[in-house]
């Protein structure tokens, strides 16, 4: 019979993500990188703007030249003339002038500050009334006021969204290096598993794991490649787990992974090229006989049959890892947890961290989390659920009105 496994706790096992080295990198139109990953940070070749700007529409002025101006005591300023949209003025702003400017507009030299045109009055085709002063630098843009020349534009690790993207458009940024996303294989393990295309005989199941698997290896940015249902067979186990690793850089095996005369994952993965079983069970509920195993460089992942535990074991474990070897820094990522109160007591076992799927309701201004029972096989507790709580370790339960924070699902 083989031994069973030891425990090991979660903050150890989300450490061991250091023991995998990131995928490789490359060079990607600025247009297709967003949610990419960016390998090399990008700095700022020169200052945004590089041109002192309005921002409103009105006259570029000295602000000097209107201290103390009101409507019943204006200043009288003199029109020089009209900034044209997208060029350099040709010509300055001396003390008692204006000139016509519209938003984004270059200041002439002598200006430092616009006066909206609806505390305005035009006089004449050369002569405005200013009704309320301005300080120097109001309405306007400094050079390099929102990027000044050498900042870091976005720093490497960061995952590129539509603002990152919009900043590096307005430097020119035509290409970016990011890391390439990772290939994740998937294998289904089990006698009883069948494909969704055939119906099942009694005591089979349809293969749910490879389809929730894959949505979740998508959703942390990353390509799921299914490798097929395995039977409980050691060579054929052996000769997937041999063609996954050489053809991806993280490997998922569903089921297997608890302890059965039948299931073997942990001999096979011991039996695998400079092989190395970091983990084989992890102090959390659902997910205990989880697996983590390493063959040369590349992640091999030892995941429960149990379509909810999987599902839970991949959101708070494997996700971390994809995201390490993906690239993602965790100081430029912020993962945003909601804050809840737990609508119903909430029992646990201590020397474990449980997690706890909840669906969100709010009432009376307040956010409620709802725990959602049921036992591990059961995938409509997931379907139905908005988050996981975490009940930590040396934690006998949480009471009722508990505030607790919500990972999102």
């Amino acid at each position: 019979m083989k031994e069973f496994f030891k425990v090991t706790d979660l903050k150890s096992v989300l450490e061991y993500s250091s023991a995998f080295p990131r995928v490789e990198t490359e060079d990607i139109p600025l247009d297709e990188s967003f949610g990419r990953i960016l390998a090399v940070s990008i700095d700022a070749d020169v200052d945004l703007p590089d041109f002192m700007r309005s921002t409103m529409d009105g006259y570029a002025v000295r602000a000097s030249a209107t201290f103390g101006a009101s409507e019943a005591n204006p200043a009288y300023l003199t029109i020089k003339g009209a900034v044209p949209m997208g060029e350099s003025p040709g010509f300055s702003i001396g003390s008692g002038e204006a000139a016509t400017i519209s938003t984004g507009g270059m200041l002439p030299e002598g200006a430092d500050s616009v006066v909206m045109i609806e505390h305005t009055e035009a006089i004449d085709r050369t002569t405005i009334e200013v009704y309320r002063s301005v300080a120097p630098g109001q309405h306007i843009l400094e050079k390099g006021e929102d990027i000044p020349k050498g900042a870091v534009l976005v720093p490497d690790g960061k995952r590129l969204r539509p603002q990152e993207t919009g900043l590096l458009a307005a430097f020119g940024t035509k290409t970016a290096t990011v890391y390439k996303k990772p290939v994740v294989g998937i294998i289904s393990t089990g006698d009883e598993i069948v494909s969704i295309h055939k119906t099942p005989a009694p005591g089979e199941i349809r293969d749910l794991n490879m389809y929730t698997l894959s949505g979740l290896v998508r959703k942390a940015g990353a390509v799921p490649v299914p490798f097929g249902i395995v039977r409980d067979d050691f060579d054929d186990l052996f000769k997937t787990c041999t063609t996954a690793l050489a053809q991806t850089d993280m490997v998922l095996i569903s089921g297997g992974s608890s302890v059965g005369t039948r299931d073997f994952t942990i001999d096979v993965l011991s039996a695998l090229p400079e092989s190395d079983i970091f983990v084989h069970g992890i102090s959390i509920s659902p997910g205990k006989p989880t697996i983590l195993a390493k063959s040369r460089d590349l992640a091999i992942w030892g995941l429960p049959g149990q379509v909810t535990s999987t599902m839970v074991v991949f959101e708070i474990v494997v996700k971390p890892f994809i995201e390490h070897i993906s690239g993602l820094s965790q100081i430029n990522e912020k993962n945003f947890k909601l804050s809840a109160r737990l609508s119903r007591n909430i029992a646990s076992a201590q020397g474990r961290t449980e997690f706890i799927r909840v669906r969100l309701n709010h009432k009376d201004g307040i956010l409620w989390a709802d725990p959602i029972l049921g036992k591990s096989g059961l995938i409509n507790t997931m379907v139905n659920a908005d988050g996981l709580i975490e009940i930590g370790l040396n934690t006998e339960g949480l009471d009722k009105g508990t505030e607790v924070e919500v990972i999102p699902l």
